[in-house]
Formats: C-alpha cells, structure tokens, sequence
C-alpha cells in the first residue's frame, strides 16, 4: 500500500537531527551527571557551529565535558593548558625548514582536532589569547601568510576559574564576544554527587563510553540548524532585545551585532533540538542570559555596586514585549 505522503509543515531535517540531540544528551548524562540542562546548552552551541566558554570552580568537570563530547562524537580531542609561558605557535602550529630541498613544511599544533579543551584560557598572555581569534571566528589559522583550514566541525571549549585571579590576563571584549555562549557546571545535586561517587569506585564511566554520532553527522546538523526558520517578528523580538541592552543606563558596551547573529543561531538550534523547524519568542528569551551576558561591560557605577549582568539581561527580557 502506498504511504501517505509527508505533511508539507513538517521539516524532514526534525526528523533527522532531533534524535541526534536526545541521544547526545543522554550519552553526555552518563558521565556528566545531574546537568541536563547546561548539555543541552552546550549540544545547541555545537549545533549553531559556535564555542564555549566555561567560567567555574576547579573540580565540576570543565574537561570531562569536553572529553565526553568528542568520545561521543567519535571526533578527535586535544586539551591546550595555558600557561604564562605559552607562545601562539604551540597553538596554531609552525613552519619548520627542509633543509633536503630548502622548503618549509607546515606542523600543526594541537588546535588542529575537531574538539579542543582551552585549559585555564585566562593565564595565557594577551598575545597567545590573541591567537585563537582567527580559529574562534573563521575556523582557520594563518601561519607565515599560509592559510591552513581547521578540520570541521571544529568546536573550542574554553575554561577559566572565576575565583583565582593571581597571574591572570583577563580576556578582552573582543575575545569574550567570539563565543558563543557562557555557562557553568556548578555542583552537582547531592544525590548525583553520591551516585558519582559509586560509579567511579571500579573504573571511569568514560573509558567505557561509546560514541553515539559521526564527525559528519554533527557537519551535517550544523547545515540543518541553518535551515530552521526565523520569522520576521522573531527577528524583530531578538533586535530589540540586543537594542536594549546598547540603551540600557547601567551597560557601557551592548551587544554587538555578532551576538545578536550568535543569538539567532542558538534559537535555531534549540527549536531543531524540540523538534521544531521554525524559531519561537520562548527560544530567544531562553537563551538570552547564556548567549548575551558575557557580552556586555558594565559602566562603573553599576560594576562597583555589584551589578549581575545576567539580571540585567533579565530585567531588560521582562520589559520587552514578546510577539503574538
């Protein structure tokens, strides 16, 4: 019998990738308990082809996330500590001479994988910051003129330490408005902590974690995020959210427009992630505080008096009207 044919509203990428998501989240949870919430961020970030950075204590598992992404992506991994003493080409890689034929060979460094762990990101100096600023926004790196694409998909997950600040290079504007998103861990939930606790007691559940996607699985998911639709009310709703925070009294710097395009990309990612080809009001305002906070700078009043930019972020979602 001939199958009814597909209802032309539904989108054959939901079918697809919809899935894709669930089945990360849910390999990512065996390792990484207790956090649906941020993996979700964080695959809707993978999703939208961005980076992330993620602010928190030592000890919540900042690299085992990663570690788990690119196991369960079957993608390949390197971790970067950033040290003082870091230099930009035991980054990006260099040119060493042949001397058989008087040519220059190009070694990459260990940016060079699909994902890349970016320890401690804040104790590197400016300089060596200043090298991922290409790889963050282009997925390329420039070396003695030579361009040299990054393997895609190519996804930087940064770490800092917001409580130890000696011997650090705060990152500057222009580095912090390259990713995407900022979010953190945080403690797990005391019953999560105790069954942590009892899976490690014999082995790692990492060592056992099998991957659940291919690299061109996730290359893939990236081109059908970019197909999900944005109306233009949505659009609208997601400029004047970005339009208030550059009137906002207390904000010196509101978002750029490279975060408003980081913005709508996430939404795209979170409506493909439900199971939607099409962008909600509720997507932009979800992701509002992750996606915009890290991108504003505050003026001095408002820094010294302890202003928290994700309730700033809040307060200005609350005041602007929401399309019907």
């Amino acid at each position: 019998m001939r199958q009814p044919a597909r209802p032309p509203e539904t989108s054959p990428c939901v079918d697809l990738f919809q899935p894709l998501f669930t089945r990360l989240a849910a390999n990512l949870e065996q390792v990484i308990r207790g956090k649906r919430a941020q993996l979700e961020l964080l695959l809707c970030c993978v999703g939208a082809g961005g980076h992330a950075l993620l602010e928190d204590i030592p000890g919540t598992g900042k690299t085992t996330l990663a570690k788990t992404l690119a196991r369960s992506t079957g993608c390949a991994f390197k971790r970067i500590q950033f040290t003082p003493d870091l230099l930009p080409s035991d980054i990006i890689g260099t040119s060493i001479f042949n001397p058989a034929d008087g040519s220059f060979r190009f070694k990459p460094g260990p940016l060079f994988a699909n994902v890349v762990i970016a320890d401690e990101i804040n104790r590197a100096s400016p300089r060596t910051q200043s090298a991922l600023l290409e790889a963050l926004s282009e997925g390329q790196v420039t070396v003695d003129g030579a361009t040299h694409p990054l393997p895609p998909p190519f996804v930087c997950i940064a770490t800092q330490n917001p409580i130890e600040f000696h011997g650090t290079y705060p990152l500057p504007e222009a580095q912090l408005d390259r990713f995407t998103l900022q979010l953190s861990l945080g403690y797990a939930p005391e019953e999560e902590e105790r069954a942590i606790l009892s899976a490690r007691r014999a082995c790692d559940p990492l060592d056992g974690l099998q991957p659940v996607a291919s690299a061109e699985e996730i290359v893939a998911l990236q081109r059908g995020v970019e197909q999900v639709a944005v109306e233009d009310s949505v659009r609208d709703y997601l400029l004047r959210l970005v339009r208030a925070t550059r009137e906002h009294p207390s904000i010196r710097l509101g978002v750029s427009t490279r975060g408003a395009l980081h913005l709508s990309r996430m939404a795209q990612a979170r409506a493909l992630s439900q199971g939607r080809d099409f962008v909600l009001p509720e997507d932009v305002k979800a992701l509002a505080s992750p996606v915009l906070a890290h991108r504003l700078l505050l003026d001095t009043r408002a820094r010294y008096a302890g202003a928290d930019k994700a309730e700033l972020l809040r307060e200005i979602v609350s005041r602007v009207a929401v399309p019907r």
